[in-house]
């Protein structure tokens, strides 16, 4: 990677590196970073020319210690009002911003919104940033590898740097270690970098920061990530010939809702993934046979993820297709009955004892058989009732984690969507939409970070080639 100095009014910046197997585009994104003027603003000269976003480095010959000449305006700098009150709407749309607690874009580095769609969900999570926070550099541990420590790192230091500023993000760190950590994520189609799947990026990021944060020798965040997304299964196999039976439990991070002619909403695909045949031995008949498999949630997240299985593989073309049936979900949704006999029975209480807060908020009245098992006088969801069920939450505006016994519903509320538009898993473009701390909803497309309605959140359910969810994510609903 040459490093060439940039010439910009009466600024010098002498040592900038060129990553030449980038496109000029990711260059100018480093410059706007160290000079806020805009990619779509620089004009900077190369062999007598301008520098184009798609030219190839190969054929412009840049040298190193070569001095480059760049041209173009700085974004303002956002002003603090001096005196007064300001009400929100009177403020330009940048203040608006870092008003409502909204984190900034990411620049698209080439075909990489299938990772900043994930990274904006994921930083919306603030008990997980909260942890990250506490991941220092020396922090990795004997039995984690380097770049599964360098990823943890990249995204500590991303996150931070998000809530720091109101102008767009070049992920450039994150991107480098992400494909050195997973070499599928820098596969490359005639010299330029392929789409990816943004749901194998989520998976691929969750296993890595749960192995690097349980590593970590901080105690309070030594399961940070199983707490917030791990869901715990028990499935009952049975032989369909023999009927012979056995159980399993297992830990996934996220439950799948399978589509299909049958299914028109969420809790229905919900159910389709939690049944499924397989082929194994049978002792009994001693030979292969097919067992049913069904599973229940035994123990539940803070946070509960949703996969849409809307891509399968197509022989006759050899690749993915996507099934764009629509499948409606809601803002609000009940797992109550997807969860075992013992974890219902646990979820009772805690539910009667929502409802009836709600009721109370709302005005209505409440007829209390046993004052200690309906009380409402405290009907604060964040307080903790009884023999509760262990939960990291948040505790600060900051995020910070503390252990502190809640109790979960089985209700959890959407607080971020993952879309997208296109035909192919491989192709398309991947948008985050994210709930706000204020309740609000923005639309992360990349760099440009747009206000959404709430109503129109659902919307994107699917049925054309428009926008579609393809990842839910859910917070808990607990008392």
């Amino acid at each position: 990677m040459p490093t060439v100095s940039v010439k910009w009014q009466k600024e010098t910046f002498p040592a900038v590196e060129i990553d030449t197997s980038q496109p000029p585009y990711v260059f100018k994104c480093q410059l706007y970073d160290l000079t806020g003027v805009p990619p779509e603003r620089q004009k900077i000269m190369v062999k007598g020319g301008l520098l184009k976003d798609d030219a190839d480095w190969a054929t412009l010959g840049v040298k190193q210690g070569q001095r480059l000449m760049m041209m173009g305006t700085a974004d303002e700098a956002v002003k603090v009002p001096e005196k007064g009150p300001v009400f929100m709407e009177d403020l330009p749309e940048e203040e608006q911003v870092v008003t409502v607690g909204q984190s900034a874009g990411l620049f698209n580095l080439g075909n990489t919104c299938y990772m900043n769609s994930t990274l904006q969900c994921l930083h919306s999570v603030p008990e997980l940033k909260a942890a990250l926070q506490n991941y220092t550099n020396s922090g990795r541990s004997n039995d984690l590898d380097q770049f599964s420590h360098l990823l943890t790192v990249a995204a500590r230091d991303l996150f931070s740097e998000l809530d720091r500023t109101v102008r767009p993000v070049a992920p450039l760190q994150f991107l480098s270690v992400l494909r050195k950590k997973y070499p599928q994520f820098a596969q490359q189609h005639n010299g330029a970098y392929m789409q990816q799947d943004a749901e194998e990026c989520w998976t691929q990021l969750i296993y890595t920061l749960s192995q690097s944060l349980k590593s970590s020798n901080s105690s309070e965040i030594s399961a940070v990530v199983k707490t917030l997304f791990g869901i715990d299964l028990v499935s009952r196999i049975r032989c369909i010939e023999s009927g012979e039976e056995s159980s399993e439990t297992e830990s996934v991070y996220g439950l799948k809702c399978h589509i299909s002619q049958e299914v028109n909403h969420l809790h229905e695909g919900l159910k389709r993934g939690l049944k499924s045949e397989l082929e194994k031995a049978s002792p009994v008949l001693g030979r292969g046979a097919i067992f049913t498999k069904e599973s229940c949630i035994s123990n539940l997240p803070r946070y509960l993820t949703v996969q849409f299985v809307r891509f399968f593989w197509k022989r006759e073309t050899n690749q993915k297709a996507k099934i764009l049936r629509k499948v409606d979900y809601p803002l609000e949704l009940d797992v109550y009955d997807l969860c075992s006999e013992e974890l219902r029975s646990t979820l009772q209480t805690p539910r009667q004892i929502l409802r009836e807060a709600e009721n109370a908020k709302l005005g209505l009245k409440v007829h209390n058989k046993n004052s200690q098992e309906n009380d409402v006088s405290t009907p604060n969801p964040e307080v903790a009732f009884g023999n509760s069920v262990e939960s990291s939450a948040a505790t600060s505006n900051e995020g910070a984690l503390s252990e502190k016994k809640t109790q979960l519903t089985g209700i959890y509320d959407l607080v971020a969507v993952l879309t997208h538009k296109g035909r192919s898993a491989d192709s398309g473009h991947y948008v985050a939409w994210v709930k706000q701390e204020n309740g609000s909803w923005v639309q992360y497309d990349d760099d440009n970070p747009i206000f959404q309605r709430e109503d129109d959140i659902p919307k994107l359910s699917g049925g054309g080639d428009w926008h579609m969810a393809y990842i839910c994510m859910f917070k808990a609903r607990v008392i």
